[in-house]
């Protein structure tokens, strides 16, 4: 039996019209639709899936087999890093070797034809990618790299020594950002670059590819500081006005995390998503970060994980039906159970609560999707080594994670039933 007829009888042993996934992916209301039919899912993110064919035929390898894997078990949406900007020391994030931009304005093709072949591979899947431009957060460069390159010094990394990093240090620098307008201009330059750029194996113009779904602005967009949330609003309009001048067939979000971005202002949340450029609504979900519990002691505050998870969804669903527009889980994510990094460590709890948020997704329509963090495929945890080095294989945590700590890995098998089940029932 070939591959492709493997796919085309999952498809309809799930309910799925194997042409349904053809064409651009719109917007009515509060839901998602492809040639007038709606369009759910559950999905995953894959951040580096635009590097795996730099990495030569094993990467390209390693990339087909790990979206046959994902299009098998009906995860089809893809959350996907578009690149890496910046030349480092800092070990803790994406090599050197990797970064789409190592100098302001000029960019490594090489990274781009690794990004022309993941869409091209989704394309012959009828899958969809999500594609952010830059990151809040220095593991990828961000918009802290364009903030050096126009003079203000190095970002306050988590991991420096000597007490060079604090929270509040690092939100005062980001902050700058919003009032640079240099660094705001390089920024756009990059976004022009890629939404003008033609896919180097298939000839389509990125513009036209409907296997993107949709564009993000930047990964967990943040103001910082509350003197900044007038200009970080002002950025958003222009960069979602900018992006909706050069491309008309996809669709724009901003990638926010939610009112946590904006300690807890729903009001800025509701103003950057009520642009009329921006297409839908996005949350991250995060009870390790957001302090829900402590340590090892995740099943002991699993019924406040639940509660407040339930509660955050709850609250920008509402913004969302306001506005009117879909919204998506796209982010979240929870340890192994004790905290372990080892496959051999269970999933009881990560398996609980992907079922809990599967569970809001398939009974509130107003939630188009939801894409957890993170699928690993078939890259595994060194023993004894909990940060990525160079020449390791990437996987769903980035370079400055703990390798194994969000990760979902193809041989996850209790995980991947309730992504299965779940994918199935949505569609």
């Amino acid at each position: 039996m070939s591959k492709v007829f493997k796919l085309v009888l999952l498809c309809l042993v799930i309910g799925l019209p194997a042409y349904a996934q053809q064409g651009f992916v719109k917007v009515k209301g509060t839901a998602f639709s492809i040639n007038g039919q709606p369009y759910r899912y559950i999905g995953t993110n894959y951040w580096y899936g635009g590097l795996l064919a730099t990495n030569g035929e094993a990467g390209k390898k390693r990339l087909k087999t790990e979206l046959d894997f994902l299009k098998e078990h009906g995860v089809t949406n893809l959350r996907v890093m578009v690149g890496a900007e910046g030349i480092t020391t800092y070990k803790y994030r994406t090599p050197n070797e990797k970064t789409l931009q190592p100098e302001a304005g000029k960019f490594n093709e090489n990274i781009m034809v690794g990004l022309d072949y993941l869409l091209n591979e989704l394309g012959k899947r009828n899958m969809k990618a999500v594609l952010h431009f830059t990151n809040t957060w220095e593991w990828s460069g961000g918009i802290g790299q364009y903030l050096k390159w126009n003079g203000y010094g190095e970002q306050p990394y988590p991991k420096s020594l000597g007490g060079y990093y604090s929270w509040d240090k690092l939100r005062q620098y980001i902050s700058q950002f919003y009032s640079c307008k240099p660094c705001m201009d390089e920024l756009d330059n990059y976004i022009r670059y890629v939404l003008h750029r033609t896919n180097s194996l298939n000839g389509k113009k990125y513009t036209d590819d409907p296997s993107i779904m949709a564009w993000e602005i930047i990964n967990e967009p943040r103001p910082m500081e509350k003197a900044a949330v007038p200009a970080f609003e002002q950025w958003i309009s222009h960069v979602a006005a900018l992006v909706k001048s050069i491309d008309k067939n996809h669709l724009l979000t901003t990638g926010s995390e939610g009112d946590i971005a904006s300690d807890y202002d729903l009001s800025v949340y509701q103003q950057i998503h009520a642009d009329k450029n921006i297409d839908y609504l996005t949350i991250h979900i995060w009870p390790k970060n957001w302090s829900w519990f402590k340590d090892t002691s995740i099943h002991k505050s699993y019924n406040i994980i639940l509660d407040s998870a339930g509660r955050d969804i709850q609250k920008h669903l509402g913004i969302a039906q306001h506005l009117n527009k879909p919204l998506v889980i796209e982010e979240f994510g929870l340890p192994r159970d004790l905290h372990v990094y080892s496959l051999s460590a269970t999933t009881h709890n990560r398996d609980h609560f992907y079922d809990f948020i599967f569970s809001k997704v398939l009974s509130n329509r107003g939630i188009a999707g939801a894409n957890f963090w993170a699928f690993a495929g078939i890259a595994r945890p060194i023993p004894g080594q909990i940060f990525w080095k160079d020449g390791d294989e990437f996987m769903g945590d980035p370079g400055g994670e703990e390798q194994g700590l969000n990760s979902v890995f193809d041989a996850d098998a209790s995980t991947w039933r309730v992504i299965t089940k779940y994918a199935g029932e949505i569609k």
